[in-house]
């Protein structure tokens, strides 16, 4: 790795660290500058993954080991394709979410948001750079510290009860992680994800069954954090309680545990791990069809626009999974173009429904006929670009990225339960977005008034901010031949471990060829 490249993939995981520090330390009793280094670490991660990228798209799999201690015996992170691209996905979205944050001044609700906010952006940075099973684990214990606090931030009673649910439901995935982490430790001695993928394709048939019992209790914990059908219980009353900004940057975290569920399925429980090979997908395409239709069924049953985001977000995710789970090059590479849309779209939504409770006084997001608002046909458009984009319709990214992962699973043999499960919940959800559409804005410009509200803290700025988000899935649906020609390389590289595992371990390490 060139010292460049060394420097900038060191910088995306130590930059946030560095300003959460300096935001505790220094700055926290000084709000405006904590917004201004805040949004500029944003824009400084923006840089730097897009730079990644760039260089990740040639192909080439880069390592840097911390300390200059050699894998698999130190600390090592990995750039390929995949992780370049979820960290722009992330600074993109974290510059988004910090701008509507300081616009509106949700960040003066509570202590410590800048710091959390930084923290939340170091674990998610680790999560997808990190090379080693057990520093994923230390990544999603930093996740769920900051994200605690970023839940709880503004307090309140709802927002009390449904974190303490959120702690401890999470402490049991963590547990449950570290039962996995040691079943494969007490086989292969190694946690390196590199060294783990030639070990388990080396290991005796005797320690086949640990292995794969190891995979699939990771794959509960992965499940777990990806909101994944039965475990999905904790989202919706987390994410439609904590303040829309905050909710906005939550959208990422799923894609978290569909990330890890990638990078172990395809490089440690690949093709070549014996009994363990892809062993989580009878599994998990059944879970992932069930989070579908619960997620898109859910959107009838919810109250507020901020639950139907959070009902949007187990929807989408029960697609992604859905296309991740026949493990295939071409449905992979579908999926991970609908990584992207799917995070951005449920984030615009979330900060769309907070900008709708901001203006309707007493009625907040509520699904109830009230008076006219303030910015409605603005925030009506918004709204109506956001819902076709969740539930897949044309022009926006979510259609292409539906017809990408119909086309990818065409080949497997469940390709008819996938097909229709996607089509028949994309009704759905277009029938339970055009219900609430028609109660917050048709039905209730009928009604005489218009609904007073106090003067609007950054009214325009936060309006500008989701609307950045949709104008990102335009982009990507402008931009789909180029981004689909990177996902399906990174699909393909996916599938090739050996590339990963020569860049970690060097070419002489052993291999899987």
């Amino acid at each position: 790795m060139s010292p460049a490249i060394s420097l900038l993939v060191v910088a995306a995981v130590v930059l946030p660290a560095i300003v959460g520090a300096a935001s505790v330390l220094m700055l926290r009793h000084r709000l405006d500058a904590s917004r201004l280094v805040s949004l500029g670490a944003c824009l400084a991660l923006v840089g730097i993954a897009a730079a990644l990228v760039v260089h990740a798209a040639g192909g080439t799999t880069e390592s840097y080991a911390l300390g200059n201690w050699r894998a698999p015996f130190g600390i090592v992170l990995v750039l390929d394709r995949l992780s370049a691209m979820m960290l722009l996905l992330t600074a993109v979205l974290a510059t988004a979410v910090m701008t509507y944050a300081v616009a509106t001044g949700m960040d003066r609700k509570g202590w410590h948001f800048h710091p959390l906010f930084q923290f939340q952006l170091l674990g998610l940075n680790g999560a997808f750079l990190t090379g080693d099973l057990f520093n994923l684990f230390v990544f999603f214990e930093v996740l769920l510290i900051a994200s605690y606090g970023l839940l709880l931030h503004g307090q309140g009673a709802a927002r009390l009860k449904a974190g303490v649910q959120y702690v401890v439901i999470n402490l049991v995935g963590s547990t449950l992680f570290l039962v996995g982490v040691g079943l494969l430790y007490g086989v292969t001695g190694t946690l390196n994800m590199a060294d783990l993928a030639v070990k388990v394709a080396a290991a005796p048939p005797g320690d086949q069954g640990l292995i794969a019992a190891s995979a699939l209790i990771l794959t509960v914990v992965f499940g777990l954090k990806a909101a994944v059908a039965p475990l999905h219980f904790w989202l919706p009353g987390a994410y439609s309680v904590t303040t829309g900004a905050v909710a906005a940057l939550f959208a990422i975290m799923t894609k978290v545990g569909a990330y890890a569920i990638i990078r172990t399925s395809t490089l440690i429980f690949g093709e070549d791990a014996g009994a363990a090979a892809f062993v989580v997908g009878p599994w998990l395409l059944p879970a992932a069809l069930a989070t579908m239709v619960i997620g898109f069924v859910g959107l009838f049953a919810a109250r507020g626009v901020r639950a139907m985001a959070a009902w949007s977000i187990i929807g989408s995710m029960g697609v992604l999974l859905s296309a991740i789970a026949v493990f295939r090059v071409e449905a992979m590479g579908a999926a991970l173009y609908y990584v992207p849309h799917s995070t951005l779209a449920g984030a615009a939504m979330f900060l769309i429904a907070d900008l709708i409770a901001r203006r309707r006084g007493e009625h907040g997001d509520s699904l109830t006929l009230a008076p006219p608002f303030r910015q409605s046909g603005v925030l009506s458009g918004l709204f109506f670009l956001a819902a076709i984009a969740i539930v897949g319709l044309p022009p926006l990214s979510g259609f292409i990225g539906k017809l990408l992962i119909l086309d990818g699973v065409r080949a497997a043999p469940e390709a008819a339960w996938i097909w229709g499960t996607i089509l028949i919940t994309t009704l759905i959800g277009v029938l339970a977005f055009a219900r609430a559409g028609s109660l917050l804005f048709w039905k209730s410009s009928e009604i005489e008034g218009e609904i007073p509200v106090r003067a609007l803290r950054g009214h325009v700025a936060g309006v500008a901010a989701a609307a950045g988000l949709l104008a990102a899935l335009a982009g990507l649906t402008v931009l789909a031949g180029p981004v689909t020609a990177y996902t399906d390389a990174a699909a393909a590289q996916l599938f090739a471990p050996q590339g990963y595992i020569d860049a970690v371990l060097g070419p002489d390490a052993g291999g899987r060829r």
